[in-house]
């Protein structure tokens, strides 16, 4: 699946692991669905103090971005996932993840250019490097949640990640070059503390 490669949530994920097993413990509902008629997977559990809600098939409307024109969303292979809406929420935090992978026989720089219109709208647009898709992603919350999105580690790479937002609300577009073509994924995050919602 696509979202734990992606997700690095540094202020909650020893936490949202020790949440999801303890939920399985208390009474909940739980309900799966192993595939719809797209083949895809989706996954509700309740909990009186939580839920963790997990669908394969994202919806793009939810990223806040549109599909670049003339781009193919990507195929699930070997029952990995190339695309997730993930919603783990609690009273002590919660986490919101949407990402859809996409491929183009378009160059790289003019998806960067369609994308870099796209985002401005969020606010001021950033540009980082890395060597994997989705590398450079980190969500906080607490004291940094209202920091600036920026680049992450040593800034090099083939890929290019555009970012906007906060550490704790962002949109992410990372643009990998395949051949004439490109790969790209389309994220956004939405995270917060005991304090807010989602």
């Amino acid at each position: 699946m696509l979202v734990p490669k992606i997700l690095d949530v540094r202020n909650g994920l020893v936490l949202t692991l020790a949440f999801a097993g303890w939920m399985m413990l208390t009474a909940c509902s739980i309900s799966v669905k192993d595939h719809d008629d797209g083949g895809n997977s989706k996954v509700d559990i309740d909990t009186p103090v939580g839920g963790i809600h997990v669908n394969e098939d994202a919806d793009i409307r939810d990223t806040g971005l549109a599909a670049y024109p003339g781009a193919r969303k990507k195929e699930k292979r070997d029952h990995d996932s190339k695309s997730a809406n993930v919603n783990i929420s609690s009273n002590l935090f919660g986490v919101k993840v949407v990402a859809i992978e996409y491929e183009t026989d378009d160059p790289s720089g003019k998806v960067l250019g369609f994308y870099r219109d796209q985002m401005k709208k969020y606010g001021r647009v950033i540009e980082c490097r890395t060597d994997r898709h989705v590398g450079d992603l980190s969500v906080h919350t607490g004291e940094h949640a209202g920091n600036e999105v920026s680049c992450k580690g040593n800034n090099s790479g083939n890929i290019v990640e555009l970012k906007v937002g906060t550490e704790s609300n962002q949109h992410l577009v990372s643009v990998e070059p395949q051949g004439k073509g490109c790969d790209f994924a389309l994220v956004y995050v939405q995270a917060r503390g005991k304090e807010g919602t989602i």
